[in-house]
């Protein structure tokens, strides 16, 4: 099975601004998460992924760097961050923080020095184009308003290029003291105990130093074009074997525009680079076709969702390890976006898709509220988001005259804020999160049984169910390392599918309807069928192979 840690383990995702505030300040802090370590460990969770608490401006809530060896003061301090870790190791909790290298802050000393001159000794940490060459050639910013990656200065009369916000600039690898600054920076949170790093748009590091035009084979789409740079593996590998391989370390690479065929690249144990990473497929179902931020005007299909998961555990399925995730700081809300969110389906589909992470092949991630069904918010206003990409859209709708309403109605399902609300943590004013008004609005239905105190002394809610699910995982080996065989391949209601380790074989199925279903699977025998675990309390009856599922019911079978 070539058993490993990260492997085996479940990941919990700590957005710390909206986690827990014990401050005052409305904004959650790394005392706040020591708070919650018990609540945490007792979900049975194993590893906890910390989004970035380094100092930082905040123009992209922490993913713009000024510091990397230091605590953002608004999270604490790194007494604070040490208390942390300390409590976590106690716990036998492994953390795994945010490398942010694609770029930095420009208020990183680094940018500052960078900016100042020409022959300035940083200036080649980062990507300059004089401007006696003329206007670079276009590249696509996310966050910027004119939708432009190249920002013009006149301190040094050329363009820095910026992938993101004009105030993350992107460093240059090319350049081997940027490299060893960033290899030296891994190796300092190693030696403090840090079990590894989820690497933020790793598969942008490597550019065509000449900056061409965006070829014709990519069709106008940037984001493959970024992710396919011509020293990308020599980087990851260098890497690897610069620091990685010291450690029994886990790195999982975010890795938007990495396509199916280029996997292996990333995860074949042969290659020593990465162990695994996250693919956007799944992400980009519901989304215009390369419009990342726009709803798709029809709705997703189940068959297609099948598709993409059963593909790529097809590829990891003799090398390299894949990864399990419905949604996080990025995206919207599992249970709102692949779920129903409804009062009626709510309860079954949340846990039902909490069963589909925990019986996939892949290191499964949740994301913090997920393991109590936190839905989308749907903020209304453009004054009640805090997010940049939403506020740098509208500002670009708004200049270009556009429906501004019906901008408003995309991001109440798109939006990156619907993740981003505070935790609930009970049903007081801020749900237990702040004593103050936290820095993004709390959703209202923590009043209604979406919140921790709520659920914890609650049999039948979507908390106990998720430590019952997590548990299953961790006593049925087969569900972590088994094979896999889709089922029903072409049935737009259930997803069911085997999962086999030597003689251990599982059946999981998964309603995605709001109606009763009967379906037969004849793959199956199913005469010592033993049911391990339901969300619902009405069992499926089994009748020469039909079973009937109720709504978004899912169920885990022991065949033999």
């Amino acid at each position: 099975m070539n058993r490993h840690w990260w492997k085996e383990g479940i990941v919990y995702q700590i957005y710390p601004r909206s986690f827990q505030d014990t401050t005052g300040t409305g904004i959650g802090d790394i005392q706040g998460v020591i708070k919650r370590l018990d609540y945490i460990k007792g979900l049975g969770v194993d590893i906890i992924w910390l989004n970035p608490v380094y100092e930082s401006p905040n123009d992209d809530n922490g993913y713009d760097i000024s510091d990397y060896r230091n605590i953002m003061q608004e999270f604490g301090t790194m007494a604070d961050f040490d208390e942390l870790l300390a409590g976590m190791k106690e716990r036998d909790l492994k953390l795994v923080m945010d490398l942010v290298v694609n770029h930095t802050s420009d208020e990183h000393q680094w940018f500052e020095e960078s900016r100042k001159s020409r022959d300035n000794p940083y200036r080649d940490y980062y990507h300059w184009w004089p401007a006696e060459k003329g206007i670079p050639p276009k590249r696509w910013s996310y966050f910027d308003v004119e939708g432009s990656a190249w920002k013009y200065e006149e301190i040094t009369d050329a363009y820095y290029l910026h992938y993101f916000s004009v105030k993350q600039p992107d460093l240059n690898w090319e350049n081997p003291e940027v490299r060893k600054e960033i290899y030296d920076l891994m190796q300092f949170w190693f030696e403090k105990g840090v079990d590894g790093f989820r690497m933020d748009v790793i598969s942008f590091i490597s550019k065509d130093m000449n900056f061409p035009e965006l070829p014709e084979s990519y069709k106008g789409k940037f984001i493959p074009f970024y992710s396919n740079g011509p020293k990308l593996h020599d980087y990851l590998h260098e890497m690897n074997q610069s620091v990685l391989k010291k450690y029994d370390v886990m790195t999982v690479g975010e890795a938007p525009g990495v396509s199916i065929e280029q996997a292996l690249e990333f995860v074949d144990e042969d290659r020593e680079e990465l162990n695994m990473f996250f693919h956007f497929d799944l992400m980009e179902l519901d989304r215009e076709a390369g419009e990342p931020f726009l709803m798709a005007k029809e709705p997703w299909k189940l068959t297609e969702f099948k598709k993409i998961h059963s593909a790529w555990d097809a590829v990891f399925a003799e090398k390299g390890w894949g990864s399990m995730f419905l949604n996080n700081h990025d995206f919207p809300r599992s249970v709102s976006r692949w779920g129903n969110d409804s009062r009626t389906h709510w309860y079954n589909s949340a846990t039902m898709l909490q069963t589909f992470l925990l019986s996939m092949r892949g290191t499964p991630f949740f994301y913090y509220g997920e393991e109590i069904g936190m839905t989308n918010i749907r903020f209304e206003n453009i004054s009640e988001y805090q997010d940049i990409n939403t506020i740098n859209r509208y500002k670009t709708e708004e200049q270009r005259g556009g429906n501004l309403v019906k901008f408003i109605e995309n991001e109440k399902d798109a939006s990156r804020d619907n993740a981003r609300t505070p935790m609930q943590w009970d049903t007081s004013e801020n749900a237990g999160f702040s004593e103050t008004k936290p820095w993004l609005k709390v959703n209202l239905n923590h009043q209604e049984g979406i919140n921790v105190a709520s659920q914890e002394g609650k049999k039948n809610s979507v908390l106990n169910y998720f430590r019952q699910m997590v548990q299953v995982r961790k006593d049925h080996p087969t569900l972590v390392y088994g094979s896999y065989q889709l089922l029903l391949q072409s049935d737009e209601e259930v997803y069911a599918y085997s999962r086999v380790l030597e003689n251990m074989r599982y059946l999981v199925l998964l309603s995605f309807s709001t109606k009763k279903k009967i379906k037969t699977i004849n793959e199956i025998v199913f005469e010592k069928a033993e049911l391990v675990i339901s969300n619902d309390e009405i069992y499926p009856t089994n009748q020469n192979n039909q079973f009937e599922l109720m709504p978004y019911q899912a169920c885990i079978y022991k065949l033999s």
